[in-house]
């Protein structure tokens, strides 16, 4: 378990350092080599959906520290293998970073029979965005206000009970839910959760299991209602969400969080120049307000820090999906 402490002061450190003057550090101009060429930044989803928020706040914010376009590319498709592999397999040379969920990455590989990595030492983490939570929502206008109510009801609908997934790690929380409830409810699996929003808010579903950006969004404006979230404790940005672990279902603590990789083998020099732009903006007031505007922590870490906290993952995602007892996908 890495010591938060020691990941928050050597985090803090590196970030005040790129703060006070990135242009001063080591190697910073681009005479030196790095950047030579646009970035690219991938999200492994679609256009307009929470991650690709993320993506593009980040790719605003680092393109005037790097001196190079920031081209953000969205490769959606299979649980966001699809941009996983396109990474991985990229000229290690920290042009083509991931902007992705550290802990979707980990679920990815033990939720598919053919996972989009052979080992995870393919990427390279460069460091933390942030910590966030899945999300159990209802449409606004129905009467559940709180999980009681809406296991109550799904029970009384038996096998007829539906819910939406749209990533990994929404699949795992509604399997988890669903087997700690001892419901019969069906996933209905969408490519993003917009696309379940209609018929959420239609009735053709029951309920669903979010993102934290769509799902605050809507709960915001009234469309929803979060009624749980993922994580063992509440989130310091959204205490008012209660966890499923209080609401009755003990086995989930979900913690999920957002990170940027680079294909393994990129020389360690770049590594830690991005860390220090990542890390930059993720300090800031505006970054800060921003994240917690979807009940979302950031998360600063150094590159080994990231990269053990993927490892942990790792292990602990074979757990989450044996205790869900989710079936690998094809």
């Amino acid at each position: 378990m890495i010591n938060r402490r020691m990941v928050l002061n050597s985090a803090l450190a590196a970030t005040a350092a790129a703060a006070t003057g990135l242009r001063a550090m080591p190697g910073y101009s681009q005479d030196a080599g790095y950047p030579s060429q646009d970035l690219h930044f991938i999200c492994g989803f679609a256009a307009g959906s929470g991650a690709d928020a993320i993506v593009r706040w980040y790719a605003d914010r680092i393109r005037p520290m790097a001196g190079r376009t920031i081209v953000v590319e969205n490769r959606p498709g299979a649980g966001a293998n699809i941009a996983i592999e396109y990474v991985a397999r990229a000229r290690p040379d920290g042009h083509t970073i991931l902007v992705h969920g550290g802990s979707g990455l980990a679920a990815n590989m033990h939720m598919y029979k053919k996972p989009p990595l052979e080992s995870i030492s393919q990427v390279q983490m460069i460091g933390g965005i942030n910590k966030q939570a899945f999300m159990l929502v209802v449409d606004a206008k129905q009467p559940y206000q709180s999980v009681a109510d809406l296991t109550a009801a799904m029970k009384k609908k038996g096998d007829k009970a539906t819910y939406g997934t749209s990533a990994p790690p929404s699949q795992v929380m509604g399997a988890m839910y669903r087997d700690a409830a001892g419901l019969q409810s069906v996933d209905v699996n969408y490519k993003t959760a917009a696309d379940g929003l209609n018929d959420l808010t239609s009735g053709a579903i029951d309920y669903a299991l979010f993102d934290p950006v769509f799902a605050t969004a809507q709960h915001k404006a009234g469309r929803l209602r979060v009624l749980g979230v993922s994580s063992g404790q509440r989130m310091a940005a959204a205490p008012e969400f209660p966890t499923m672990a209080e609401s009755g279902v003990p086995q989930m603590n979900l913690n999920l969080w957002w990170a940027a990789m680079v294909p393994g083998k990129t020389p360690r020099p770049v590594v830690e120049r991005l860390n220090g732009w990542f890390n930059a903006v993720t300090g800031s007031e505006e970054t800060k307000a921003f994240l917690n505007n979807f009940a979302s922590d950031p998360y600063l870490m150094t590159p080994d820090q990231a990269q053990a906290e993927l490892e942990r993952e790792f292990r602990d995602w074979a757990e989450y999906v044996r205790i869900a007892k989710f079936t690998p996908q094809g």
